[in-house]
């Protein structure tokens, strides 16, 4: 398959998930690829990003259907794809994080990735990400269905809506409430200084003398939270 097929065969297969119909078939051609296909198509940080952000938010759909424990649904390795069995860890902290070890708030490599792992992650982190991977809690952003030609602006409006959303601005006592995502992958973001430049460049609002503070997180179940088309 080419980067355009192996990224419309990510895309269809969440859209089976979002119409609730069978994805064995779509799983198998995932499971059929070889490694080499991936690492010689996904040639870029875009088409990374697009394969594997529309995987993790369809397979953690899949995986709670199949009545995976929520406490141990992102270490199983339980996700086919190319010959290899995935955990949904493995596809956001070491794809898509540059194998960031998970407890480190992204400032330490995990020094005991896999080898293809490395050879499938992206070359830079995109904090955007962090906007865009859904794990099935009423505090997640919603899912979309990223695309090639549109994942640079599509990030940019997954982060300014999430923003827009889960931000409480209090002027009066220069205090921003601000998602517990920013204090977990807090490296990923540029530290405080970083999340006060985001606010700038993505809500055009200046917080450089706000304190911040983080909002507690709702693991509340919130599954099937599709953007509207």
């Amino acid at each position: 398959m080419n980067s355009k097929d192996l990224t419309k065969l990510s895309e269809h297969l969440l859209l089976l998930v979002k119409q609730k119909k069978n994805t064995t078939a779509t799983r198998l051609s995932l499971r059929s690829l070889t490694l080499e296909n991936l690492i010689d198509n996904l040639v870029n940080d875009n088409l990374k990003k697009v394969f594997w952000i529309n995987l993790y938010n369809a397979f953690y759909q899949i995986l709670r259907e199949e009545n995976i424990n929520k406490k141990t649904i992102y270490t199983r390795k339980v996700i086919p794809i190319a010959n290899k069995l995935f955990s949904l860890d493995d596809i956001e902290h070491g794809i898509l994080r540059r194998f960031r070890y998970k407890y480190s708030l992204g400032y330490f490599p995990n020094l005991f990735i896999k080898n293809h792992i490395k050879k499938l992650a992206v070359n830079t982190i995109d904090y955007r990400i962090h906007f865009a991977l859904n794990c099935g809690a009423k505090s997640c952003p919603p899912i979309a269905f990223y695309t090639e030609k549109n994942i640079h602006n599509q990030l940019d409006v997954a982060t300014r809506s999430f923003l827009e959303s889960e931000t409480l601005f209090f002027d009066a006592t220069k205090e921003v409430h601000v998602t517990k995502l920013f204090k977990w992958f807090l490296k990923d973001f540029g530290g405080y200084n970083g999340i006060k430049e985001i606010f700038k460049t993505q809500l055009n609002k200046d917080i450089n003398t706000y304190t911040i503070r983080f909002k507690p997180y709702s693991w509340e179940d919130d599954l099937y939270n599709f953007t509207v088309d």
